[in-house]
């Protein structure tokens, strides 16, 4: 700040209070720089991630029977019950209430189309399932926070190395899964790091290779991949999907209004359908 107006303050009896938010105003950081013409020319450089991509569950099926990530012994107790459960056609339910999938347990096991977009300074990822099924990649260098308000898909930051997009993420809910199938996972139960390394394989083929560092439930960090393949033919597009919906009706109010009516569940779980 200019040294005649800091005078001017203090002469002014303006208070050191006023002078010293005036000061920090000044250095604060700016987020979301707006981004030059040379950053969005910069993004023709990058790997051509367009289009959608589906994940490949049969990979999926078979690394949940041939790389089993190193359990606790507690989260190894529940996993094995979990996988009984299934086995016997009573699979547990972990995704419930329209909570999101969250990290990792998203590129873990997730059986729905993706698209990523580029933009300056970050990479954004959006899933079809539900439209809380987004992660922010931010690539224009910034840190993580000091301490990150914890979120379901965590604080993201990456970097390109060639082609290959390595991102960081912190600062999970320690609730989120990390889970093997969509009825067999464990809460990462805090202190949790996920370190990912996103690069094409082939033409159509995208390849996320995951490290989880996750102290609270497995013994050591846990190595996997999970393949995505691009819709060749391009004939496809992300759909909406809402969670909830499921659980209303289209109907109509007293002044003759389009509204949701909430359906009627039995003590059961099931739905009783409208009279």
């Amino acid at each position: 700040m200019n040294r005649k107006i800091i005078c001017l303050l203090m002469a002014t009896g303006l208070g050191i209070g006023l002078l010293q938010n005036t000061l920090a105003q000044s250095t604060k950081p700016v987020i979301n720089p707006p981004p030059t013409a040379k950053d969005w020319t910069n993004l023709g450089k990058l790997p051509d991630w367009s289009g959608v991509w589906n994940p490949k569950i049969s990979d999926q099926d078979k690394q949940a029977k041939t790389n089993m990530p190193p359990w606790t012994p507690a989260a190894n107790e529940l996993i094995q019950f979990q996988l009984a459960e299934e086995k016997a056609g009573r699979p547990p339910p972990l995704f419930v209430n329209c909570l999101p999938e969250a990290m990792p347990a998203w590129m873990l096991v997730t059986h729905n189309a993706m698209e990523i977009l580029f933009t300056p300074g970050r990479v954004t990822l959006l899933g079809e399932s539900d439209g809380n099924r987004l992660r922010r990649i931010y690539t224009d260098g910034r840190a993580h926070p000091d301490d990150p308000d914890p979120t379901f898909h965590g604080h993201s930051i990456g970097k390109w190395e060639g082609d290959t997009l390595v991102v960081d993420t912190v600062g999970v809910v320690p609730q989120a899964y990390i889970a093997i199938s969509e009825a067999a996972g464990v809460p990462n139960n805090g202190d949790m790091r996920i370190i990912e390394r996103i690069h094409l394989v082939g033409k159509d083929e995208l390849h996320d290779d995951i490290e989880i560092i996750a102290p609270n439930v497995l013994t050591k960090p846990w190595k996997t991949t999970r393949i995505y393949f691009r819709q060749r033919a391009r004939k496809f597009d992300i759909v909406e999907g809402v969670c909830l919906e499921g659980s209303f009706a289209p109907g109509k109010d007293q002044r003759g209004n389009d509204i949701f009516v909430p359906v009627q569940y039995d003590v059961g779980g099931n739905r009783i359908p409208p009279q």
